[in-house]
């Protein structure tokens, strides 16, 4: 699979409009084993062309679980949020080089030794996955981030952090799409601009505070959006994320 991102502003027939949907979709398997994996994978067959593989699932099934995903044709999005020192980070990104994923998460509060570090460390792999500095989590609002000693707001630090993140040669980015249309115009339009914290309108937030229905964030710039519990906990899996689709669809 291209990792291609359809642009808003291209026009796109009504037929064209799910698939281009369905590109910028990554379902998030946030699930504590393969075997969940591999079900919830099975039931959302051809609704997305991404699936996210975060912590709790990676430590639970180590590397391997990344190994059926792929050969069913989807891509992997490993969501690790590296932070270390720039040595370990490099080191890591060598190691996940080879797994297949697509995309790759480092915290860009690691600083610029490091985030320099993980981009040299990918350029010198074959295969390897884009790498996306993580801003401010989608689960802090203010209070958050001033009870870790920042004395500005959420937007504020985004924009510190990406402007770190851009000298330090990386263009992938997250954030919440309460930041997603500043970051769009500092990254520029071949930025790869991935959201999370996706509620569809009047979903359960749960302990996510910064947040967008699917359409919203793609109005606003983003290159992809990270779904989870709206699809992951329904009741019908598949239909929540066909409902995903059409509100994204509304916005290409």
């Amino acid at each position: 699979m291209e990792n291609r991102v359809t642009p808003l502003s291209s026009a796109l027939s009504p037929g064209d409009t799910r698939d281009a949907a369905r590109q910028r979709l990554i379902v998030a398997l946030d699930v504590p084993d393969a075997r969940a994996a591999e079900l919830l994978v099975e039931r959302l067959d051809d609704t997305c062309a991404w699936f996210k593989v975060g912590l709790e699932l990676f430590v639970a099934a180590g590397p391997s679980v990344l190994e059926p995903i792929l050969r069913r044709g989807y891509s992997v999005f490993l969501d690790l949020k590296l932070h270390d020192i720039p040595n370990t980070v490099a080191c890591a990104v060598r190691s996940a080089a080879g797994l297949g994923a697509r995309m790759l998460t480092l915290h860009a509060a690691g600083g610029p030794a490091m985030l320099a570090a993980a981009k040299e460390a990918a350029e010198g792999c074959t295969n390897a996955p884009e790498l996306l500095a993580v801003t401010v989590l989608t689960s802090m609002d203010s209070a958050q981030v001033e009870a870790i000693g920042i004395d500005h707001s959420p937007a504020e630090q985004v924009d510190l952090l990406a402007r770190m993140g851009l000298a330090a040669g990386i263009r992938g980015f997250v954030c919440s799409a309460q930041e997603v249309q500043a970051l769009r115009t500092l990254a520029g339009p071949d930025a790869t601009l991935v959201i999370p914290g996706i509620r569809p309108a009047g979903g359960a937030v749960g302990d996510q505070v910064r947040v967008a229905t699917p359409g919203d964030a793609l109005r606003s710039g983003a290159s992809y959006l990270v779904v989870g519990r709206p699809i992951s906990l329904a009741a019908d899996p598949a239909a929540a994320a066909e409902a995903i689709l059409e509100d994204m669809a509304s916005a290409l």
